[in-house]
């Protein structure tokens, strides 16, 4: 996938379905009308999939009932049923709507700028990255309203499905262009601004504080490589790039690239 390294070229290139996302802000039911129009495509495509496709999408009235259909599969377990799961998340996502908006902003994100994805709907039914960013939202929002076992067992189900541990506290904003997902690993007092980058393997962890605020604060724009572990409350600036693998102890300003081990200015 693509890095925004290159914003206004990769979008130049892009075409098809993309087209229409390039304008501020955000056509929400432009969004929604394209990815039923797909899905009624792949409906007729690939009938194996159908069931899947209906019961997501073209079934439901809008994206946040779409949203809440995809967390309940994580959510469910033996224990709990999906329907359960579902009435419980849509219930949330009712009482706040700027969780589906922002989901929103992330697949909007994704459609921009990586052109490797074959169908608008594909980060929503497929990423692990995205449905990854996308339960936190609701763990967020169950943390915050002091539902912490809830939300620590949507956290734990994240992690086994989507190898991506992101600790409820956390806050996230969005428009985020989470690529892959797999091995992130988000620390509770950490802070991802919007327009943020990750890529696969990226920690945001404590430099060894037990309490307190401890975990880095990841500014607008910046750029996590793959790899990349940035340890304790520093800042990464807006626009800031971390390479693949660098390791950050120290705060970087705007617009700085580091690289290495060291994570040395470049």
């Amino acid at each position: 996938m693509k890095p925004r390294f290159d914003t206004e070229q990769t979008r130049a290139a892009d075409t098809g379905h993309r087209s229409i996302f390039f304008s501020n802000p955000i056509d929400t039911d432009a969004l929604w009308q394209t990815l039923l129009d797909a899905a009624s495509s792949a409906v007729n495509r690939d009938p194996l999939l159908s069931a899947l496709y209906r019961h997501t999408l073209l079934e439901v009235p809008d994206f946040a009932s779409a949203l809440a259909r995809v967390i309940a599969e994580t959510l469910t377990t033996p224990r709990l049923p999906e329907d359960a799961a579902r009435k419980r998340v849509e219930a949330l996502l009712d009482r706040h709507p700027a969780i589906a908006r922002a989901a929103e902003r992330d697949l909007v994100a994704l459609l921009r700028e990586d052109a490797a994805i074959p169908e608008p709907f594909t980060p929503l039914l497929f990423f692990p990255g995205y449905r990854a960013v996308q339960c936190h939202r609701i763990a967020h929002q169950w943390w915050l309203d002091g539902l912490t076992d809830l939300a620590s067992h949507l956290q734990y189900r994240t992690a086994v499905q989507f190898s991506a541990d992101i600790h409820p506290a956390a806050t996230l904003g969005a428009g985020l262009f989470v690529d892959h997902g797999a091995g992130i690993v988000i620390g509770e007092t950490a802070v991802v601004e919007d327009d943020v980058t990750i890529f696969h393997g990226v920690t945001l962890g404590s430099s060894g504080k037990v309490s307190g605020d401890r975990h880095p604060k990841v500014r607008r724009g910046a750029f996590l490589g793959a790899g990349a572990t940035i340890l304790g409350n520093i800042e990464i600036g807006e626009d800031a790039r971390i390479g693949a693998a660098a390791i950050v102890t120290r705060s970087v300003a705007a617009g700085t690239t580091v690289i290495g081990t060291a994570a040395r200015p470049r």
